[in-house]
């Protein structure tokens, strides 16, 4: 079964990151500090270049106060 580019999980999450902190209006430093990980990894998430973890995507939500399953939603 092949999976299009628009439906992989990792462009599912890095979209979604993106909407859900935008749509809270903060910064990508702000949800660092709100996770506990790097700008730069949150960035790099954002744009898809991370092969994140289930704790780092649990950290993720928690700083923009979603449920993980949030971040999956198509």
């Amino acid at each position: 079964m092949t999976i299009e580019k628009k439906d992989d999980i990792i462009d599912i999450l890095s979209r979604n990151m993106k909407k859900l902190r935008t749509k809270a209006k903060i910064t990508q430093e702000e949800l660092s500090f709100r996770s506990g990980l790097h700008r730069n990894y949150i960035s790099d998430s954002e744009r898809g270049r991370r092969n994140v973890s289930l704790k780092v995507i649990e950290k993720i939500a928690e700083g923009l106060g979603v449920e993980v399953k949030d971040l999956f939603k198509k």
